[in-house]
């Protein structure tokens, strides 16, 4: 179990499945064994998520997703979201937002888009996330020069947070039609 700056459990840092063990086994893990056991329970679950047009997903929506059919997974609606569902819905909102980012932007465009990304990653709930957040833009600074940069940057730091996480990568040559324009076949018209 992660512990938050409080000293408490920090759920947003937690999937749903550890959180919900605490009460049954009665103890918690250390912040190690909890990012051990997130990264091997995160390695299967491949799904981007649902959202609405503002981006926003919901906790059912989110179990949903999360459960997949045929799966035990029993997230309760009402339920604060887990890193599952939070990282999920993160992601969603980062690369719809970057899908539909000017193509040109100004440069106020350009300064807003940075400082929004830079205060995103001091603000995220989880810490750790946001902490390796910072570190990567440090070593891969966010491209805000056009609408493809940015979309191709924000696949670029999925992906690694994928492969940290043991997932597989996303094929960032798709960004436009998973968070833009949809497939060819019509499907999402």
């Amino acid at each position: 179990m992660v512990l938050g700056p409080d000293g408490k459990p920090c759920r947003t840092c937690t999937d749903w499945k550890s959180w919900s063990k605490i009460g049954k086994s009665g103890g918690s893990k250390t912040k190690k064994e909890s990012k051990d056991s997130s990264s091997s329970s995160s390695a299967g679950s491949t799904t981007a998520g649902t959202v609405g047009a503002t981006g926003v997903i919901s906790a059912a929506a989110a179990a949903t997703v999360a459960s997949g059919p045929g799966s035990t997974f029993n997230y309760e609606k009402e339920c604060p979201p887990d890193k599952e569902i939070l990282g999920r819905a993160t992601w969603t909102f980062l690369h719809t937002m970057a899908a539909y980012y000017p193509d040109k932007p100004s440069a106020m465009e350009q300064t807003t888009m940075k400082s929004l990304l830079s205060s995103f990653s001091q603000f995220y709930p989880c810490g750790h996330c946001a902490e390796h957040l910072r570190e990567e833009m440090k070593v891969d600074p966010p491209k805000v020069e056009s609408r493809k940069d940015l979309a191709w940057w924000m696949c670029g730091m999925h992906n690694k947070v994928n492969e940290m996480l043991g997932k597989d990568v996303f094929d960032c040559n798709k960004v436009d039609e998973r968070w833009r324009d949809g497939p060819s076949d019509g499907r999402c018209d």
